[in-house]
């Protein structure tokens, strides 16, 4: 956990963020002036893997992962490494959100999850794995993690060989930089991170936009929308 980052908002409190889309989220942090408006997001190359999941929320564990390297045969150090993952999971604030970095030789041919490990790290507190890298056994995940939520670039059929590397540090994903102990949340828009100096105030604002948003979507629709009635009220 990074030392700098630490929990402050109770399970009511993480639960009712979940209530919200990530769009709402993150034009809710805007009102807070706390970043670029350019910062806080993965780009498009992170796809959601399961868009039809409600919005997941949690606390980074992040790590560093190799799978696509040839040549190297698994062995008792690699399997002590992932010990260091769940240790890792187990100690962090609940629910967690794991971030795998890819850094293998050939990240198009990386496989960074399948179900037998989805399911393991549901059971001991995660909600979903964010990784730059791929994925595998969609159908196995849906079925043996049900609400397991997954960021992705993509898909590979076989595991490779794997290798993780580093637990708790510093990473970036497809622009987004993850510390330890983040406050992430995402849905079938995308992925966003939550200013955690801010995140106890952050529902009250996404009350906010949504009703912000309900205004101008019925003035949008009433028979007294005209470009100058919008701007008049609205602005431009």
């Amino acid at each position: 956990m990074n030392k700098e980052i630490s929990p402050s908002l109770s399970k009511e409190q993480i639960d009712e963020l979940g209530t919200f889309d990530s769009p709402t989220i993150a034009n809710a942090i805007e009102a807070f002036n706390v970043r670029d408006r350019t910062e806080g997001f993965a780009s498009l190359e992170l796809r959601c893997i399961f868009p039809n999941y409600k919005p997941v929320i949690g606390y980074a564990v992040t790590y560093t992962e190799d799978t696509a390297s040839p040549g190297r045969r698994d062995n008792n150090e690699d399997y002590l490494n992932y010990e260091k993952l769940y240790r890792a999971i187990e100690a962090s604030p609940k629910p967690v959100m794991l971030v795998s970095k890819n850094i293998g030789s050939d990240r198009m041919r990386s496989c960074h999850l399948g179900d037998i490990m989805a399911s393991i790290f549901q059971r001991i507190g995660t909600t979903g794995l964010i990784t730059d890298g791929g994925i595998r056994d969609i159908d196995g995940i849906k079925e043996r993690a049900p609400g397991f939520q997954v960021f992705a670039a993509g898909t590979a059929v076989s595991h490779g060989i794997p290798r993780l590397v580093e637990v708790g540090l510093i990473v970036s994903i497809f622009g987004l930089t993850i510390r330890p102990g983040e406050l992430l949340h995402g849905d079938v828009s995308g992925l966003v991170s939550i200013p955690i100096g801010i995140a106890d105030k952050l529902a009250d604002q996404a009350r906010k936009v949504l009703e912000t948003e309900k205004n101008k979507t019925e003035f949008i629709k009433s028979p007294d929308f005209s470009l100058d009635a919008w701007g008049k009220r609205f602005g431009f």
